[in-house]
């Protein structure tokens, strides 16, 4: 299949770009090399090829997720890749995959993302970019300095959340969390200024946490997924073939990053493991706290969300 799309693509291309050389191309993402959207850009290129496509990691040019569909749209990268989550600003649809507790299994989170699909394209179209391919990440953990075993170990942490409702849940836990972007959690733990950090072990993993964090609780929040978009101008630049053939090799990247996903939570935590990570999971009172404080933060959700929210969960829990 794959040698297929490789095929189309090369065909596809117009002999005259190819002969004076196709315009590079940069995709964008604001995770370290390794982790899974750098894992998706890496594959997307490698299998677009003779179109040239360059991954670039680590926030290049300083940009992360929010500003990302902007960075894009303006031509300053042909591709980018944004946590979803970190949207939510712009529309409440990017909040979804985020939300708290509503998927926490790679089946559900694969439903949930071909439930809302439609309206993060029509969102993201409305942001000047097109969208090509989700990534999915592993569960969401509390990576922390100390175990958190009780809700009362939360009380006054200063934890590090990545949407607008990680930081409403874990307030109400009596948390002080705080929304920042995965490019500035190292400044903050090297300062001191983090107690904790939700992310999942693969995210965590790839930015060295355990040098700083060296518990991870199991909490199982949520499978979020980061976006992969591209400028239309460039897409346009493309023959009808090229840019058929190139939103194929899109769609399986997304296809092998799911299988992938199968095998990343082990992986990731083996790597945690001979890091020195204690892994645990919560105890019965503090992950039904956090159920009560997510089951908020999903209601809140709702009604900022409105009819186009209501009718993307409710082909989700169909």
């Amino acid at each position: 299949m794959r040698r297929r799309l490789l095929l189309g693509l090369a065909a596809a291309l117009p002999a005259a770009s190819r002969a004076r050389g196709q315009e590079a191309w940069t995709a964008a993402t604001e995770y370290p090399e390794g982790a899974m959207p750098a894992e998706g850009l890496v594959r997307l290129a490698a299998a677009a090829r003779p179109l040239a496509i360059t991954p670039r990691f680590d926030a290049p040019e300083g940009v992360r997720s929010a500003a990302m569909p902007r960075a894009v749209a303006e031509g300053r990268f042909a591709i980018g890749d944004a946590f979803a989550g970190a949207l939510g600003g712009q529309d409440p649809v990017f909040l979804l995959s985020s939300l708290p507790f509503l998927a926490t299994t790679a089946a559900e989170a694969r439903r949930l993302l071909e439930a809302a699909r439609p309206a993060y394209a029509a969102a993201l179209a409305r942001q000047g970019v097109t969208l090509l391919h989700a990534t999915p990440w592993p569960p969401t953990g509390i990576w922390s300095r100390r175990p958190i075993a009780t809700p009362e170990d939360l009380k006054g942490r200063r934890v590090r959340s990545y949407d607008a409702g990680g930081t409403a849940t874990f307030r109400r836990l009596g948390a002080e969390a705080e929304l920042l972007s995965f490019q500035d959690v190292a400044a903050r733990l090297g300062a001191g200024t983090l107690d904790a950090v939700l992310s999942s072990g693969d995210g965590g993993a790839g930015r060295r946490l355990w040098e700083h964090l060296p518990h991870f609780a199991e909490i199982g929040y949520a499978m979020p997924v980061s976006l992969t978009f591209a400028q239309p101008a460039r897409l346009a630049a493309l023959s009808a073939e090229a840019r058929g053939a190139l939103e194929a090799v899109a769609r399986r990247t997304e296809e092998d990053l799911w299988t992938l996903l199968a095998t990343r939570e082990a992986a990731n935590q083996a790597r945690m493991r001979q890091n020195g990570v204690t892994i645990a999971q919560p105890t019965p009172a503090l992950a039904a706290a956090l159920r009560e404080a997510g089951t908020a933060a999903v209601a809140e959700w709702e009604a900022r969300a409105g009819e186009a929210g209501k009718e993307v969960l409710a082909r989700y829990r169909a």
